[in-house]
Parts: structure tokens; C-alpha cells; sequence
């Protein structure tokens, strides 16, 4: 079964991101898309650009495996794995799993990026003080 080039593009282009790379983010989202996750709500390339950009500044060696795919028309959904290292808690490599539903525009770009993935879990029990925290509110919620 082949894969939709649109497709193909974005998931090539984001298992392959890396600093040297990020300014190219318009080849595969349009001047106006829109992209949201659990942090951020933007609109333009140059907001997306910088929400990239800002996590080569957080973390260390960031990549992202694109572990399933779906497309349907003009959209798509993909799972994913997000590997990292924290810059200033660990050298462990974390992993958050996550998922997003994107639109293509008529050009073949992507124009609406939305992110779903549990920062709670994934991002802030991984963290030495606040992690703790959040084990006990889940146990706490959990009884």
C-alpha cells in the first residue's frame, strides 16, 4: 500500500528535523497554518517556527519516530514517539507518546496541526520536585 506524498513529506520531514532544518518549516506548512499543543496556540509560520526552535533550545536531541499513520481526504493522523533528554534534570532519554491530526491545504502543505498528547504524564512526572507531586495527586485521585 503506497502513502500519500503529502504524508510522506511530513512525516520524512519531522523524523529528520533538526536545528539546520527548522527555517525550512514553510516547505511543508502554509504562511497562515495553524498549530496548537498542550502549551502553545498559534497561527503563521513564523510562531510555528519559533515553537520548534524553542524546544532545540529546551532539550537536548530531540527527534520524533512516526510510529502509525492514517489519511483520509485531505487529513491525517499520526502516532508518534517524542525521544529527548532534559537539559538541566537528567542524561536519561524520555519518551512522550502523542498524537496529531493535521489538514493539508490544496498546495500540499499542511495548514492546521494539532497535537494531543498528555503533559501531565509524559512532561511533569518526569521532573525530579514536581514529578513527585504529580504521583501523589494521581495516587490521591486513584483511591
Amino acid at each position: 500500500m503506497s502513502i500519500d506524498p503529502r504524508l510522506e513529506q511530513l512525516i520524512r520531514f519531522f523524523e529528520q528535523i533538526d536545528p539546520s532544518n527548522v527555517s525550512q518549516l514553510s516547505r511543508v506548512y502554509t504562511p497562515d497554518a495553524f498549530f496548537k499543543d498542550p502549551f502553545n496556540e498559534v497561527s503563521g509560520i513564523d510562531a510555528i517556527t519559533h515553537i520548534f526552535r524553542h524546544m532545540f533550545d529546551q532539550v537536548d536531541s530531540p527527534r520524533f519516530i512516526v510510529t502509525n499513520s492514517v489519511m483520509q481526504g485531505e487529513q491525517a493522523f499520526l502516532t508518534w514517539d517524542f525521544l529527548f533528554r532534559m537539559k538541566r534534570f537528567s542524561v536519561q532519554e524520555h519518551c512522550i507518546r502523542g498524537a496529531t491530526h493535521v489538514r493539508f491545504a490544496v498546495d500540499g502543505r499542511v495548514n492546521f496541526h494539532r497535537d494531543y498528547w498528555d503533559a501531565a504524564e509524559e512532561l511533569y512526572e518526569k521532573l525530579p520536585l514536581l514529578g513527585s507531586l504529580m504521583r501523589a495527586l494521581k495516587r490521591l485521585a486513584n483511591r
